[in-house]
């Protein structure tokens, strides 16, 4: 009997009636914040503004929640849209706000289902702006800043309220969730507004935006050298199959992908055509430019690196940032932030003094790079980073040169191991996808860290038919020697 009461005990915070009914929430007052919505949602009903047809197939399977939409305005120029889903029921007590990608001018309606499905209060912002564009900092330097920072902070503080006012309780943990832009996010979150969040999840973090976005410059300006520097699309899995064929093996087992890129000294010239071109091999100029994406970029005076190029195996997702024209992801920060003109050309871009103007007008409000953790960590906070390495959009090794910049200033592995861990995953893209296994929980993860107190020493990735171990970087998963090569439990970690 004592065992039945004290269930009831611990069930009884999500089933009581709630603190306020939904749509009483209209009338919540907070500074800075208008709620424009605060409605009932019944389950399966949910279709996100501007969806069309089979879109709402992905939203069919929710719960009820009270959705809440609000504009925020810390600043005279600010225009944060935010909203926040609360379930009806099953609250699990805690919180996730959920990332942003590119120039994040959206709602991530996807990442906010994710969130209720697993019985979070769940959250998310605009940052400030509609659309994928930079165009909008033109002229708006508060916009700016709620892009760089403000929005994500002023999101969880505001959306935390809601939350206290919805169910009459704070949340017991806090988490962050976001990839890409959201990765950088969730940094920028941990070096400046370390209380925030109990545990962050930081997926390959764009978070040297000032080199990042140089960095569109540089292999735009290569693409471009000559009519017949670029590569065609129809050649990329010419270069990526031999890339695997090359480096495959290196680590024991061949199975199509790349385990670890470092290692891999993969050289495009021996698919050099003999002699006239074809669709089998790359032309010298062809040759070259595959090189320039695999370098680093850096001051053609000093010889200083400034960005790392990307790795082997990341062959089939150049179009982006190969394309005939630079991507426009990271050229807007160089016409609406830098130069402040929309007709900048990116050919002129001087690698030696560009790059330092803008670091030096940046001076780290985009930026996420600054290494002391140290008042997260003291609280308790947790910090789980992982990146593809075969993404083709955010080199990975920035992610690996944040984390080592983060042990040198803390004093070395044994100082930030109980804190933060990166997982580098061998074969997966931008976020995902790719030739190896990329499915896989880091918000489970994170939650037996912060609250249980449990280290991932491994995190299982699948795809159909294989599981892999993923390893806290820099190890990385070895074949045991027996056994199918397609199930993570013949690995470890090494």
């Amino acid at each position: 009997m004592k065992i039945f009461t004290l269930v009831v005990a611990i069930a009884l915070p999500i089933q009581v009636a709630h603190a306020a009914p939904c749509e009483n929430l209209t009338s919540l007052k907070l500074p800075d914040t208008t709620i424009t919505l605060a409605q009932s949602v019944a389950a399966g009903t949910f279709m996100p503004p501007a969806a069309r047809g089979g879109q709402a197939n992905a939203f069919k399977d929710l719960p009820a929640f009270c959705r809440v939409a609000a504009t925020l305005k810390p600043s005279r120029d600010s225009d944060i849209k935010i909203e926040v889903w609360l379930p009806e029921s099953g609250w699990n007590m805690k919180f996730e706000a959920v990332g942003n990608g590119g120039w994040t001018g959206n709602i991530p309606y996807p990442a906010l289902a994710g969130g209720l499905q697993r019985g979070y209060a769940t959250a998310a912002t605009d940052t400030g702006h509609r659309g994928g564009s930079g165009s909008f900092a033109l002229g708006h330097p508060e916009k700016l800043v709620d892009f760089a920072y403000r929005a994500v902070h002023e999101l969880t503080v505001k959306a935390k309220a809601i939350t206290e006012a919805y169910y009459g309780s704070n949340p017991k943990y806090s988490y962050w969730n976001g990839c890409s832009s959201g990765g950088k996010q969730g940094l920028k979150e941990a070096q400046l507004f370390p209380n925030d969040y109990d545990g962050i999840v930081a997926g390959a973090p764009a978070n040297f935006w000032t080199h990042l976005t140089a960095s569109a410059a540089w292999v735009g300006q290569a693409v471009n050298k000559t009519e017949s520097s670029y590569i065609p699309q129809t050649k990329y899995s010419l270069v990526h199959d031999a890339a695997v064929h090359a480096c495959d093996a290196l680590d024991g087992v061949k199975d199509g992908v790349i385990e670890d890129p470092k290692k891999c000294k993969f050289d495009p010239k021996v698919l050099q055509c003999n002699g006239d071109e074809t669709a089998a091999c790359l032309t010298a100029a062809q040759v070259d430019m595959a090189r320039v994406m695999y370098s680093p970029i850096a001051n053609p005076r000093t010889r200083q690196t400034l960005f790392p190029g990307f790795e082997p195996g990341s062959e089939m997702g150049w179009s982006t940032v190969a394309g005939r024209q630079p991507t426009s992801l990271g050229i807007d920060h160089w016409k609406y932030v830098v130069f402040k003109d929309p007709n900048w050309d990116y050919k002129t871009m001087d690698f030696d003094k560009d790059v330092a103007l803008a670091d030096k007008l940046d001076n780290g409000m985009i930026n996420a790079i600054d290494t002391n953790l140290r008042p997260l960590f003291t609280h308790g906070g947790k910090i789980l980073q992982y990146h593809g390495w075969a993404d083709p959009l955010i080199p990975p090794q920035n992610s690996a040169d944040y984390y080592e910049s983060v042990l040198k200033a803390m004093g070395g592995p044994s100082k930030v191991k109980d804190s933060y861990r990166l997982f580098m995953v061998p074969g997966m893209g931008h976020c995902g996808g790719g030739d190896g296994p990329s499915n896989f929980d880091m918000l489970s993860a994170l939650e037996q860290w912060v609250e249980k107190g449990k280290a991932p020493d491994r995190i299982i990735a699948s795809m159909p038919g294989r599981t892999r171990p993923l390893c806290p970087y820099p190890q990385v998963a070895v074949y045991k020697g027996s056994g199918s090569t397609d199930d993570a439990s013949n690995f470890s970690c090494k």
